[in-house]
């Protein structure tokens, strides 16, 4: 079964930064890692290697003006419990 959570939202810059700080703390290290989207906290269980990929998109549009996306996709196969406790040993 796939479950999807989607939170979206406007930020300044400073918010921004500390949302992705916040993210980045969290996948540091070993074990899961708790992300907080919308008022839900989803705990996910990342393996030593993940997958990262960063894509950048540049519009320019005379009737809608420019728009710049950045977009940060990070995948992988969830670490199992006895994969965590091994690399904690």
């Amino acid at each position: 079964m796939a479950e999807k959570q989607l939170s979206e939202e406007q930020l300044t810059r400073d918010e921004a930064a500390d949302r992705l700080r916040a993210l980045a703390d969290e996948l540091e290290g070993d074990g899961s890692a708790q992300v907080r989207t919308g008022n839900k906290t989803v705990e996910l269980r990342p393996p030593t290697t993940i997958a990262y990929e960063v894509g950048i998109r540049e519009r320019s549009s005379i009737l809608r003006g420019g728009r710049e996306t950045v977009t940060i996709k990070m995948d992988w196969k969830p670490a199992n419990v006895s994969e965590e406790s091994t690399a904690a040993e």
